[in-house]
C-alpha cells in the first residue's frame, strides 16, 4: 500500500502541488473578494438581512394566526333500534303525566309555546305550566336540555 502512494506521488507530485497551490490561490481570491463585498456594501447586506429576517417572521407569524383551528368532538349518540319505542317505565318513574308527555313531544318537534298551545287547545299559560313541570321532573333548565335529555332516557323517539 505504501509503495503505491510513493509511486503515484513521484508519478504526479507535480501535478498534484500545482492544483493545491491553485487551489490556495483561488480560495485566496474568493475570500478577498467576499471580504470586499462586506467591506463595500455593509449597509445594503445589514439592511437585507433585516427585511429578509422580518419576512420570514411575518411569513411564520401570518401562518400561526390564519390557520383554521381543527376541533375534533366525539360524542355518543344514542340511535333506538327498531322496534325501540317510549320508555314507559321511566316515564313512571319520573312521574310524567301524559299531558306533560304530549308538551315535551311537541317541544322536541321544535314549536314554539304558542303553537303547542293552539295545537292542544289550551292556554299559553296551561303549556308554560305543563312545560315547566317537565324541566322540573327531569332536573333540566332550558328546552333544548330537556329534549336531549328525553332522548338519552328514552321518553321520545
Amino acid at each position: 500500500m505504501k509503495t503505491s502512494v510513493l509511486s503515484f506521488l513521484r508519478r504526479y507530485g507535480s501535478l498534484f502541488l500545482y492544483g493545491v497551490a491553485l487551489a490556495s490561490l483561488l480560495f485566496l481570491l474568493k475570500w478577498l473578494e467576499l471580504r470586499f463585498l462586506f467591506i463595500h456594501y455593509s449597509i445594503e447586506l445589514y439592511i437585507g438581512s433585516i427585511a429578509l429576517v422580518f419576512t420570514l417572521l411575518g411569513i411564520w407569524l401570518s401562518h400561526k394566526l390564519t390557520r383554521p383551528k381543527v376541533v375534533v368532538l366525539e360524542r355518543e349518540v344514542l340511535v333506538p333500534g327498531p322496534g325501540a319505542g317510549v320508555n314507559n317505565e321511566m316515564i313512571a318513574r319520573l312521574g310524567i303525566s301524559k299531558r306533560e308527555m304530549e308538551v315535551l313531544t311537541l317541544i322536541a318537534e321544535g314549536l314554539s309555546n304558542e303553537e303547542i298551545a293552539a295545537r292542544l287547545f289550551v292556554s299559553l299559560n296551561t303549556v308554560k305550566t305543563h312545560s315547566s313541570r317537565v324541566f322540573g321532573k327531569m332536573e333540566v333548565r332550558r328546552r333544548t336540555q330537556a329534549i336531549d335529555k328525553a332522548r338519552r332516557m328514552g321518553l321520545i323517539p
